[in-house]
């Protein structure tokens, strides 16, 4: 088995299709743990560690080594989830008969490449080393209190956010959360030891648009999960009402984004850059705006993703401008704070 560095990058960036055993076979374990686990999809966390880290930095409270340890810790518990969530799906019947999931990516179990017990031995390894992360920044803050209080919720919703959240339409609202305020917050507290309430804000923008793209794969998927007895928040208020719903997320924002430049003042005005991604918000809107195509429109590569596929475009080049404008945000108020004061 050699080690398929190529292969590494491509299964962080993208959703990795594999129909031959032999092949995954031959995949290093780093491979199949990136692939198994959605990476592609899994970096969003990384990008609200590197949100955390820049605004500590910002506040003169980074710390290379525990921002390190909690961002790995927390990106190899997202994939730690997507197992657990393959492992559920997969028992209780709902990724049989070609069901969406298998339609776009690996599913080991699925396709045969792993068996139960192999599942829930990748599943335990993944768990024991998040939850060492997670103990180390207990320590790093002395046992903070709203720490423990993170973790505990943290380990709730690994465990319980397949079943039951996802089947009673919680699952869109639990991600926004984690993946905005509640884990940037986290990340920022253990670096500065503090709560920050503007720093939970300014996480907001981020989380609506990772969420918009789970909203826009449970429309995509609706017809499938309500046959199958998954009462996402799509299935439960119907495709038109999740269409508004997302094109409203993605309004916002920016909404948000333009108050904290011109309101509060919390970013100075480099951070408009995250408008250079309003392109990509408007092929999104205008594809929500209508309902989806029954069957793959002629030359579409990529069906039966439809909504998905532009919401999480848009949250890729969003994240990246985001992540751009707070760097420059940092960098002049770290070096030129007399002059954004």
């Amino acid at each position: 088995m050699n080690i398929n560095f190529k292969m590494w990058r491509t299964a962080a960036w993208q959703l990795v299709k594999m129909d031959d055993k032999n092949k995954w076979d031959a995949l290093d374990i780093v491979s199949k743990w990136l692939i198994a686990t959605r990476s592609g999809v899994t970096t969003v966390t990384i990008y609200s560690c590197i949100i955390a880290g820049m605004l500590a930095w910002r506040d003169q409270t980074f710390a290379w080594l525990p921002w390190l340890i909690v961002t790995i810790g927390l990106f190899i518990a997202h994939g730690t989830n997507n197992l657990l969530n393959d492992y559920t799906d997969f028992s209780r019947g709902i990724d049989k008969d070609n069901y969406f999931r298998i339609q776009y990516g690996v599913h080991p179990l699925v396709q045969g490449f792993w068996t139960k017990v192999q599942q829930l031995r990748w599943f335990a390894v993944s768990g024991l080393l998040a939850t060492l992360s997670g103990v180390y920044a207990l320590f790093y803050t002395h046992f903070n209190p709203v720490v423990i209080g993170l973790f505990a919720f943290g380990a709730l919703m690994l465990l319980f956010y397949t079943y039951p959240l996802k089947y009673f339409a919680l699952g869109e609202l639990a991600i926004f959360l984690i993946w905005g305020p509640i884990m940037v917050g986290g990340v920022y507290l253990v670096l500065s030891q503090h709560w920050n309430w503007n720093v939970a804000l300014a996480a907001i923008p981020f989380g609506l648009c990772v969420a918009s793209i789970n909203v826009g794969k449970h429309i995509d998927k609706r017809l499938e999960d309500k046959a199958k007895g998954v009462t996402t928040l799509p299935v439960l208020i119907g495709e038109t009402a999740a269409r508004v719903l997302n094109i409203t997320v993605i309004i916002l924002a920016y909404a948000i984004i333009l108050y904290l430049v011109f309101i509060s003042r919390f970013f100075t005005p480099v951070m408009l850059l995250v408008f250079l991604a309003s392109k990509d918000a408007w092929k999104a809107i205008l594809r929500l705006s209508k309902p989806r195509p029954t069957e793959a429109p002629q030359g579409y590569p990529i069906w039966p993703r439809w909504f998905s596929t532009v919401s999480f475009v848009h949250n890729r080049n969003f994240g990246n401008l985001f992540l751009l404008g707070l760097l420059a945000d940092t960098f002049l108020r770290v070096f030129l704070p007399l002059f954004w004061h």
